[in-house]
């Protein structure tokens, strides 16, 4: 019998894997990896775990739908079939002008930079990705543009008090009426709201459960490469039924499992701009949280 692969949609956190024993051995082999620094930690030390993440459950033949990518090379360097069910999107269209002609309707009082465009571009089509850009590279500015776009009710995840209240600032100084629709959580304030976006600190709001994230469309994770912790991918596995999900960092730790958890989470990296670029351009944007 050839190998195929028949990948469908459980939720909008994983994939269902349909394929036979011994391909399900080869799947799990392929995603497992070491964690960085397992030797010392107490589990591994105690003899109650490997040391070992394995992003393919071989039980329930679940994995990441961020991963689906990482599924596309594992069959194409084995020569193996791959379907997919029509529950698995594909990319939505959005053209360049199409963005353009929306970013001026927002009425930004500066210039926005072209590779933020490309950005917001991508990050609509795709519907799901970890977008990295350095620090001074604007991203406050294309979670603005997104959010303003997908027009859902989001939530944005960043890792301090500060930062909530410098997006706060950063949106109203796009032009946004910040204090008529955004809603904060920090400081003991209600996880309750009918503004379409809100701002949160992960610790705000990681011990409520999968109901209370179902009211999104939008999640974005800010400085997300922190997403590896427990907590914070705990959020992630929670809102599965959030569609549009994308994380922005200016950094990756260069292990392989952490970028495909983050990838798995959010969708495949892209690259915006690197601090080279910057300095090469004389580009420092405005307004950077």
């Amino acid at each position: 019998m050839y190998n195929k692969l028949y990948i469908s949609k459980v939720d909008e956190v994983y994939a269902h894997i349909k394929c036979e024993n011994s391909d399900a051995m080869e799947l799990n082999e392929y995603f497992t990896f070491y964690v960085p620094g397992y030797k010392f930690m107490p589990a591994f030390r105690n003899k109650v775990w490997d040391g070992k993440i394995r992003l393919f459950n071989s039980q329930n033949r679940q994995i990441y739908y961020g991963l689906i990518p990482y599924l596309e090379k594992f069959a194409k360097e084995r020569e193996y079939e791959i379907e997919f069910d029509e529950s698995v999107e594909t990319y939505d269209e959005f053209s360049v002008a199409e963005a353009k002609d929306f970013i001026d309707t927002l009425g930004i009082p500066f210039e926005v930079r072209d590779y933020q465009i490309d950005a917001f571009i991508h990050a609509v089509r795709s519907r799901r990705n970890l977008l990295v850009s350095p620090t001074a590279s604007g991203k406050s500015l294309i979670i603005y543009l997104i959010a303003r776009y997908l027009n859902c009710k989001t939530l944005i995840i960043v890792p301090t008090i500060s930062l909530v209240a410098q997006l706060y600032k950063d949106f109203a100084d796009y032009g946004f009426e910040s204090d008529k629709y955004i809603h904060q959580i920090m400081s003991g304030a209600s996880k309750e709201t009918d503004c379409p976006i809100v701002i949160s600190t992960w610790q705000s709001i990681y011990k409520l459960h999968s109901q209370y994230f179902a009211q999104y469309g939008c999640i974005i994770g800010d400085e997300a490469h922190l997403f590896k912790a427990k907590s914070l991918t705990d959020i992630m596995t929670r809102s599965r039924d959030i569609k549009y999900r994308f994380g922005l960092t200016g950094t990756l730790d260069g292990t392989q499992t952490h970028r495909l958890v983050l990838e798995g989470l959010f969708g495949k990296v892209k690259n915006i701009i690197t601090t080279k670029e910057l300095m090469d351009n004389k580009t420092l944007a405005k307004l950077d949280i």
